[in-house]
């Protein structure tokens, strides 16, 4: 005759609804959490001499970086195009071109690029345009 053993349970917790709920927890914050990329260029400027200028409070900067991709007012473009360019400044300065704009090129930076944002302020009446320097023997 043969008999059967019954299966004994066995005693403790069973936690794989509790991974499934720390992986689903996990899975909301990551998509719920936001990420901001901040785009800090390194710039080597140019030299030149002579004395320092005072920006005045309202102007709009465009920033050149060595590899000829632009930022106006600290938010990056997503190409190096005339057109996107001008719809950048025409976002930032909103209409008021009599406002200065000040260019910041690399040292490095391409003729080019540097031209390409003259341009661009040029044909939208932006007048008062000035190059930022730095003094000879800066770091």
């Amino acid at each position: 005759m043969q008999f059967r053993r019954q299966s004994q349970e066995q005693d403790g917790v069973n936690l794989t609804p509790l991974i499934d709920v720390v992986f689903l927890l996990l899975i909301f914050f990551m998509v719920s959490t936001t990420f901001t990329k901040e785009s800090h260029l390194k710039l080597n400027l140019p030299e030149a001499s002579g004395p320092k200028a005072e920006a005045p409070p309202s102007t709009v900067e465009i920033l050149i970086n060595a590899d000829g991709s632009y930022s106006v007012d600290g938010r990056a473009l997503i190409n190096k195009k005339l057109a996107t360019l001008k719809s950048a400044l025409s976002e930032v300065s909103a209409g008021e071109y009599n406002r200065p704009l000040i260019i910041t090129a690399d040292a490095t930076a391409e003729h080019q690029a540097v031209v390409r944002a003259m341009d661009a302020a040029g044909q939208l009446g932006f007048v008062h345009l000035s190059i930022t320097t730095r003094q000879p023997g800066e770091q």
